[in-house]
């Protein structure tokens, strides 16, 4: 069954700042779409029992990763985390978070069954691509997982961003293909799916990636 994000009224998430997307998952149709995205890659986790969110921001994937991980962790460089961990101990899910940067992560190797990047990567420049995944790989069982959603570049995006009072490329330094070729060269084994728009007419509008660190 397809996983449906287990969405917080929006004034319980604390401990960001005011550049988080949080507001954009109530809107009307821009919502559906964000809420949409996070869904896609939330379904490509396999589950176990450890995973990784990098960037977790409001935590907004906790709670369904909660449902298939015994321990949640985290790491984030811009968050409040005492705040943002208040919001998830009262609803009993214990959580493991850190601040830190992903291109030097203070965990040992071999550590997460999962690693969850939603809508991280792009924020990236591409040297810092490579980077962070050797270090994504570094601290992945074998066999583990590396999920990522990133945007797809092209007209839309950058027309939606502007209706969003963004431009993107004051935000964005790596292009979706970009980040899939960094992720291939990196991992063995992995495969890239596609979100299309709604309705369809903009083709697709994100991409998520799912790449395993092979047994050897």
């Amino acid at each position: 069954m397809p996983t449906k994000l287990k969405l917080l009224p929006a004034k319980k998430y604390k401990g960001i700042n005011q550049y988080d997307p949080i507001k954009y998952y109530y809107w009307p149709v821009f919502g559906r779409m964000y809420r949409s995205r996070v869904e896609l890659a939330l379904n490509e986790c396999s589950g176990g029992e450890r995973v990784l969110e990098v960037g977790f921001g409001t935590g907004l994937a906790f709670p369904n990763l909660h449902d298939n991980y015994k321990e949640i962790h985290g790491i984030d460089l811009t968050v409040d985390i005492h705040a943002v961990k208040s919001v998830f101990e009262s609803m009993n899910i214990p959580l493991f978070l850190e601040k830190g940067d992903v291109v030097k992560m203070p965990y040992n190797d071999n550590f997460f069954d999962t690693v969850l990047l939603v809508s991280i990567l792009e924020h990236l420049k591409p040297v810092e691509l490579e980077q962070a995944f050797v270090e994504v790989r570094r601290v992945l069982k074998p066999g583990g997982q590396m999920v990522y959603g990133t945007p797809v570049e092209k007209p839309f995006m950058v027309f939606m961003f502007r209706m969003l009072g963004h431009n993107i490329r004051d935000e964005h330094f790596s292009t979706e293909k970009e980040i899939a070729a960094a992720a291939h060269k990196a991992f063995s084994k992995g495969r890239v799916i596609q979100m299309k728009s709604t309705p369809p007419i903009a083709g697709a509008v994100y991409e998520v990636g799912n790449f395993i660190k092979l047994i050897f």
